[in-house]
This record gives structure tokens, C-alpha cells and sequence, in this order.
């Protein structure tokens, strides 16, 4: 039984698919999981509550008071739980969720859970493709909860489209796999740097690149879900600040390298993929530079170069992972760095791929070793090409 002994909270909303929550339950039973049942009170409408016990095994929560007396402790709840299962999990459910509502025993456990959360959602063809769920949706992911689905088919509404419950059978895959890769990583210390850094000319200007954050921030929840401890050092970025992590927010190339030297020696594995300006003013104006004849040049010096101090500084247990982003002679330039810097593992791309560089949701990599071997790959999301990057990590770190 693959899920022998695991505790799982299943958390099941007012949707049509609710049905499907007995099939689940049932089959996480006949894994070994031990389940205990949370529903909101619209759920109840669509599947009682008396089937979930029994399949279960364990009383059916709904109310945050049992009688006049007595309540049922969310915290005991998301303290006990290893998985936080919510299928299906409606538009409504769904958006309390990404803002913290709490008005009902599942919010609760929720917003108590310790441990991770996967999100199952189950509604109507527009409603899922609603900007408002699709935001909702974006923001459970920068908590670092997984979404799993909606699947593209027959809906109740009589439509056909993305907005169905995944199957219990494919779930479950998701859940095993989850369990597998949580204690990858278990136990290891990961430094992750991401986005720009911002070189200031004055109060009102400074030197920076596209350099989103995206790539860096993909990785460190990637990691996270690995079960790695991980602290992501990030420059002046516009995402939401993952609540699931340690998160040091920085400004300038001195400020990252300051920030990166003090985790570095107590981390295992550290990747390197924020855009450091290579470099600065030389002398940065306290009040703003006035337009005026004469004043068309700026005197720049070179900033740190973080990687190859880490490189230096680097012990034999830990791993090193630096960032190349090329115009032209990409694989040439990334052999070079790689060898230059004492990397274990480089990552490489180039402008001259549609889809990939800076600030989109894309990117096409090419990975090479201490060995020089190469692995490319296709263009993907910035999501799949993080596992792909963690994927190969994992391999060398384990070798």
C-alpha cells in the first residue's frame, strides 16, 4: 500500500462532482492512508455525510461547533494532516482560500494547515475561465498549494470544457507522486537568487534588466515541494511573496552578493539564477542629476562577481548551479562559464529562441554538466522547466 499510514484531510465543497469524493475516499482507504473528512454545508447536499464516514472510518466534520458545549478544532486538524486534499473544490471555496476567508470548518483547516495543500477544482466552463478564478487560481499557486486539473470534458451544465473534477484514479497519481517527491529533497539546505538587482544613478534612476523573478521563484517552489528547506534571495520584483519559504528581498548587486555569501556556506545546493548587473555607478547622486550641457556620461565600475566567489568558496558537498543568458554562442559561452566559475551544473538559453529570456512564462533550456554533457530541451512553462532543472539536480547531487 503505497500511502500506508499517511494522514490526509479531504475537504469536499458544494459542487455537483462531490460524487466523486466517495470514490476517492475509498480509494486512498485501499492505500493505507488514514483520512479524516471535512465538508462545507452545501457539500452535504450533493453526498451525505454518512457515506464519507463510513468510508472514511472516521466522523464527518462540517460545523465549527459540535453542540452548545464542544467544537471541532481546526488546528488539531491542519497540524495532524501530512496532505490537505480539497476535491472538489469550488469557484467559491476557491477564492476564500486565495483570501483568507474563514467562515466555515474547511476554511479553517485551511488557513491552520502546516502542511501542504492540493487543490482540485470542479465548476462551470466560464466560471473557471473567469479573470477572477484564473487570478484566484495564480495566487493558491504563489502559496505554494498544488492545482491539480480541472480536466477538459462533459460538464453538468451540459457544456463540454475545461471546468470537470479530475478523475479519483488520476488524483491519486498526483497524490502518490507527491509523496514520492516530498522527501527528495528532505533534510537539504537550497539558496535560490532570482531578478534583477537595480543599480541606482540617482534617487529616480538606475541601471537593470527584464530579469522578471519568474525562472528563480519557479525553482524555489519546485525545491520546496521536493522537501528542501529553501531560502530564495530575490532583487526588486512585481510577484507575490511565497509565504512557503524564506524569502530575503534585495536591491542592489552589493546587496545580493552580501545577502548570498552569508546563506551560501550553509546551504547544500545552490542555484544562481538571478540577472546580477555586471555593472554599477561608480558614484550614485544623492539628490537627482539635472538634465544639463555636458552632464551625458555616466562612470560605471564593475560589480562582484557572486558565482565565482562561490565558485572558489565552494566545498565538496555542496553543488553549485549558475544561469547563462546568450545572444549569440550559447552553448560555447555556457562550456566557458561553467569550467571559469567551478560550476557543477550550468543553464542555458538564448534571445535567439522565440519563447525564452526574460520576463515571460516560457523558456527553452539547455543544461550541461561538469562532464560536458549536454540536455536540451523544448520550449515549456517556466513551472515544467523548473522540474526539469530540479530533476537534473537531484541526479547529480544524488550521483
Amino acid at each position: 500500500m503505497q500511502l500506508a499510514g499517511r494522514k490526509i484531510v479531504l475537504g469536499v465543497t458544494g459542487s455537483i462532482a462531490a460524487y466523486k469524493a466517495a470514490h476517492l475516499c475509498r480509494l486512498l482507504k485501499k492505500e493505507g492512508a488514514e483520512v479524516k473528512v471535512v465538508m462545507t454545508t452545501s457539500a452535504s447536499a450533493f453526498i451525505t455525510p454518512l457515506t464519507l464516514s463510513t468510508l472514511s472510518a472516521n466522523p464527518v466534520l462540517i460545523e465549527m461547533v459540535k453542540d452548545d458545549s464542544t467544537w471541532n478544532n481546526h488546528v488539531e486538524l491542519g497540524l495532524w494532516a501530512e496532505l490537505m486534499l480539497i476535491a472538489p473544490a469550488s469557484a467559491n471555496t476557491i477564492a476564500k482560500c486565495a483570501h483568507g476567508l474563514c467562515d466555515n470548518l474547511l476554511n479553517a483547516v485551511y488557513l491552520s494547515a502546516r502542511c501542504p495543500v492540493m487543490i482540485v477544482p470542479a465548476m462551470d466552463h466560464d466560471m473557471y475561465l473567469h479573470p477572477s478564478t484564473q487570478q484566484n487560481i495564480k495566487e493558491l499557486k504563489t502559496f505554494g498549494n498544488l492545482i491539480v486539473g480541472p480536466a477538459n470534458g462533459d460538464l453538468a451544465s451540459g457544456l463540454t470544457g475545461e471546468g470537470r473534477m479530475e478523475e479519483p484514479e488520476s488524483i491519486m497519481q498526483h497524490i502518490q507522486n507527491f509523496f514520492n517527491h516530498a522527501s527528495q529533497l528532505k533534510g537539504k539546505r537550497v539558496l535560490v537568487s532570482a531578478g534583477p538587482t537595480h543599480e541606482h544613478i540617482d534617487p529616480v534612476r538606475y541601471i537593470s534588466n527584464h530579469s522578471s523573478g519568474k525562472m528563480g521563484f519557479a525553482i524555489a517552489d519546485e525545491l520546496a515541494r521536493r522537501g528542501a528547506e529553501v531560502t530564495l534571495i530575490a532583487g526588486p520584483n512585481n510577484l507575490s511573496k511565497p509565504s512557503h519559504l524564506h524569502y530575503i528581498g534585495v536591491e542592489s548587486a552589493h546587496d545580493m552578493h552580501d545577502a548570498c555569501m552569508k546563506e551560501f556556506p550553509k546551504s547544500d545546493i545552490s542555484i544562481m539564477s538571478a540577472a546580477v548587473a555586471d555593472f554599477t555607478p561608480e558614484i550614485s547622486a544623492n539628490q537627482k542629476i539635472k538634465k544639463a550641457p555636458g552632464v551625458n556620461s555616466i562612470q560605471l565600475k564593475d560589480t562582484v562577481d557572486i558565482l565565482s566567489e562561490m565558485g572558489k568558496a565552494k566545498k565538496a558537498k555542496q553543488l553549485l548551479v549558475g544561469f547563462a543568458l546568450e545572444t549569440e554562442d550559447a552553448i560555447k559561452h555556457g562550456m566557458d562559464k561553467l569550467q571559469r566559475k567551478n560550476l557543477d551544473l550550468i543553464v542555458v538559453n538564448t534571445l535567439e529562441d522565440e519563447g525564452a529570456g526574460f520576463g515571460g512564462d516560457t523558456n527553452k533550456i539547455t543544461l550541461i554538466d561538469k562532464q560536458k554533457n549536454i540536455t536540451r530541451f523544448d520550449l515549456k512553462s517556466k513551472t515544467e522547466v523548473a522540474r526539469d532543472i530540479v530533476n537534473e539536480i537531484i541526479h547529480l547531487y544524488n550521483a
